[in-house]
């Protein structure tokens, strides 16, 4: 019995969407399932509602920049005066005016990757809610129709993992994907709780504190992003107490009251009063529905198990996304969407390699990584070969002409020259990280990187003066070739009389 498509992308994500338009420009058919349901999945802003979950939290988060940034232009004896009756600039951010901005990008970028335009590009676009059927043939049943193709392409995302807490679901609390929804209401909350330090979390407090709302961040280990490294780490988490977030970490919720408009989190001998609670602590996958294990495919505690062709247990189908579970980000995402694509479309033998695949968490300043940290190195080779180098954003003429001079940049490299991993925290890191990112990819040393020729002034000069650090401790760890430099320069000189 002959297929209907070459693939079919059962999507609910904007994974989903990326994937069903790089398949189409393939000159594959396909065909996009969108959930109609209404369900939502956020990670790291990609949400089913459309693009508005998607991009909201960074046009929140630019917002808030710029409002710290007019705070600190003070700091170079620049003054504004107060907003008056005239329309002159002042320090202040409207928030109207800031929603009215934000809801202008999300509206833009939604008719861009709308539905409508997918189905221009040769894409079946079907809305409806379905699942896998085994017999007679492996078909996936949606709005009375079987859809059969050569392989089958999960993208369903994620939905929020909140936290079994005494009185929670009683009380009520917002996810990350109704965020929005609930800032644009007319009684925006003014006192938040935000429970987890996972990217999105961490990102939201720091915004939201910049634009007024009074903020308290809980998580269960002692320090925010614990899967990162933890002098970067560290870095972030002073900036979001300096600014005014009150962090509460190793701390567990005991339960959660309503009195009168109130909530009340308590957590240990105390107990906090705010308006609204937000869970950002994580996801779990969305896929209950999908009658998964009828064809063969078995899931583990955290999501889909699947091999590094991103086959599920059924090879037929693979996944890719925010299925498997960890933190959410939107390009590693669309790295596993291709990955599976090729090997779904053409022969299954394309492996994902996450080593050379950058992240960034949207603090500000950004935290982004590629390969591996400092301690995950000394785990996994002899501690003797890791050679750690660092170097300061404060020295970086760029920075101090932008008053931007908290961060730092760690390349962990092997003695060889090899580039294990990096870790950037600082003005322009999701920008910077990528050309370490490039360098691993072509198994580039970092001696390469420090011949780079930086732009001057530019954040760029970080990686080059950090990867020349590299030259100097092989100079101070080899007395050899320090006895030989000596000799030649003395040489030199007494042929130079």
């Amino acid at each position: 019995m002959a297929v209907d498509y070459d693939v079919v992308i059962i999507g609910g994500s904007p994974t989903g969407r990326y994937a069903a338009t790089i398949a189409a420009q393939l000159g594959a058919r396909v065909a996009l399932v969108e959930p109609s349901s209404g369900d939502v999945e956020f990670s790291q802003g990609m949400s089913v509602r459309g693009i508005e979950t998607a991009i909201m939290p960074h046009a929140l988060t630019q917002i808030g920049q710029i409002t710290q940034q007019l705070g600190h232009a003070s700091q170079l004896g620049i003054h504004f005066l107060s907003t008056d009756a005239a329309g002159n600039y002042g320090e202040s951010v409207q928030w109207a005016e800031a929603r009215q901005w934000a809801s202008g990008v999300v509206s833009n970028l939604e008719e861009q990757q709308s539905l409508s335009v997918l189905a221009s590009k040769g894409v079946d676009v079907i809305v409806g809610n379905g699942q896998f059927q085994p017999s007679p043939h492996l078909a996936f049943a949606v709005n009375q129709r079987f859809l059969r193709a050569r392989a089958y392409l999960l993208a369903t995302g994620c939905r929020p993992a909140i936290p079994n807490v005494e009185g929670l679901q009683t009380v009520g609390y917002v996810t990350a994907a109704e965020l929005w929804q609930r800032l644009n209401s007319q009684e925006a909350p003014k006192k938040w709780a935000i429970l987890g330090g996972d990217p999105v979390g961490i990102q939201m407090a720091q915004t939201l504190n910049r634009l007024g709302f009074s903020i308290t961040l809980i998580v269960r280990s002692s320090h925010i992003l614990p899967r990162e490294d933890l002098e970067a780490v560290q870095l972030v988490q002073a900036t979001l107490e300096a600014e005014g977030v009150r962090l509460l970490t190793s701390t567990s919720i005991t339960r959660v009251l309503q009195m009168r408009e109130k909530k009340w989190i308590q957590v240990g001998n105390e107990t906090i009063e705010v308006d609204e609670i937000l869970v950002a602590g994580g996801q779990v996958s969305h896929i209950e529905a999908l009658n998964l294990a009828a064809v063969g495919v078995t899931l583990h505690r955290r999501g889909l198990r699947l091999n590094e062709k991103l086959q599920t247990t059924n090879p037929r189908i693979y996944a890719c996304g925010n299925v498997s579970g960890g933190y959410l980000f939107a390009n590693l995402a669309n790295y596993e969407a291709r990955i599976a694509l090729k090997n779904a479309l053409f022969f299954p033998m394309y492996k994902v390699n996450y080593r050379h695949i950058p992240l960034g968490i949207f603090s500000d300043p950004i935290l982004a990584r590629v390969g591996l940290t400092e301690v995950q190195a000394r785990r996994q080779y002899n501690p003797s070969q890791i050679v750690v180098l660092r170097q300061y954003f404060k020295s970086i003429a760029a920075a101090q002409l932008r008053v931007e001079m908290t961060g730092i940049c760690k390349l962990i490299v092997r003695r060889n020259g090899e580039i294990l991993g990096a870790t950037l925290v600082g003005p322009q890191a999701g920008e910077l990280v990528q050309v370490i990112a490039l360098a691993m990819s072509q198994r580039l040393r970092v001696s390469a990187i420090a011949q780079l020729a930086a732009i001057y002034p530019n954040m760029s000069e970080i990686l080059e003066q950090t990867a020349a650090l590299w030259h100097q401790q092989r100079l101070t760890s080899n007395t050899r070739l320090q006895d030989f430099l000596e000799s030649f320069f003395n040489l030199c000189r007494a042929w130079s009389r």
